[in-house]
């Protein structure tokens, strides 16, 4: 039995093979309408979230399977003061497999200790969110071909962004990969990554406060919403939250083939006049998301088409 709680559990050989399975189900869906006939997901929702949970959901129903839900830590024991380890052990009981979104960091890792089943991290804290970079890399190979020889603009909340964090620590163990890092001074990359995941992998990288300046240069722009839920004050928040708004007129100065992405959900930082642009790619995102999550699901329950 596998869970998976950091993109890093899976080695590129391994997100090969899901981008090629969900390549496949994009081809051909009524081959996949069965394969988890029978299997139930549980859906562990503590945080808010629309579209993870939803595509999770969406995920396992277009496999065949079903889903128990629990969308908010007051509709759960927790509200009741039970611990994460033995929520873990009682779903166990009931699912095939788990989908955890927690505020905490490290509460999907403990479940999956205790769960009896695989647990999916569906994002904890501002730590990891390993499936929305699995939607993130397969939009990234499906607009470009290819996961090697880019250059990536991550821009906007790179401290809390615990999805740039996660797609940084994936293409780092891919070639000819240039990372550009645009954030104000306050929300900088943690020096961890820099250091444990860039450095490491002997990743080229710029921090800069431009973005004007280096957007002819990329081939990807990671946009991120500035996070108020991870600011301990507001006039931090207010002071920072409109940093960085991608408009038409910036984007005069990019490749004709830029990939532009975002995690969603957008506050202001796309002008929603981008989205009719071709190189408008996030709603695309959301749906090889599910994708990637049906393939992901398949391979923790070992079930084949």
């Amino acid at each position: 039995m596998r869970s998976l709680i950091d993109i890093k559990e899976l080695t590129p050989a391994e997100i090969d093979e899901l981008i090629a399975t969900a390549y496949d189900i994009i081809a051909n869906p009524a081959k996949y309408a069965e394969v988890c006939h029978g299997k139930k997901l549980a859906t562990l929702f503590f945080e808010p979230s629309t579209r993870t949970r939803l595509s999770f959901e969406a995920a396992m129903y277009e496999l065949g399977g079903n889903v128990l839900s629990v969308s908010s830590a007051g509709s759960s024991s927790a509200s009741k003061g039970e611990s994460v380890a033995d929520t873990a052990k009682v779903v166990s009981c009931y699912a095939d497999i788990i989908a955890m979104r927690h505020p905490k960091e490290g509460a999907p890792l403990v479940a999956s200790m205790n769960a009896s089943i695989p647990v999916i991290n569906a994002g904890d804290g501002g730590h990891n969110h390993p499936t929305q970079t699995l939607a993130d890399l397969l939009t990234i190979h499906r607009e470009k071909g290819r996961l090697s020889d880019l250059t990536v603009g991550f821009c906007g909340d790179l401290k809390f962004g615990r999805t740039v964090h996660s797609l940084i620590t994936a293409l780092a163990r891919y070639t000819g990969i240039k990372i550009v890092l645009i954030s104000p001074d306050e929300l900088k990359l943690p020096s961890y990554i820099k250091k444990d995941v860039m450095q490491k992998q002997g990743i080229e990288y710029v921090q800069t406060e431009d973005l004007m300046a280096v957007l002819p240069e990329l081939d990807i722009l990671y946009m991120t919403r500035v996070q108020k839920e991870r600011f301990f004050n507001e006039e931090d928040y207010l002071r920072l939250k409109d940093s960085y708004i991608l408009t038409p007129d910036k984007l005069k100065v990019a490749k004709p083939d830029l990939a532009i992405l975002h995690p969603l959900p957008r506050v202001n930082e796309i002008a929603v006049s981008i989205d009719e642009d071709p190189r408008a790619c996030y709603f695309k995102q959301v749906l090889n998301g599910k994708y990637m999550r049906m393939a992901l699901i398949m391979k923790l329950l070992e079930v084949h088409a």
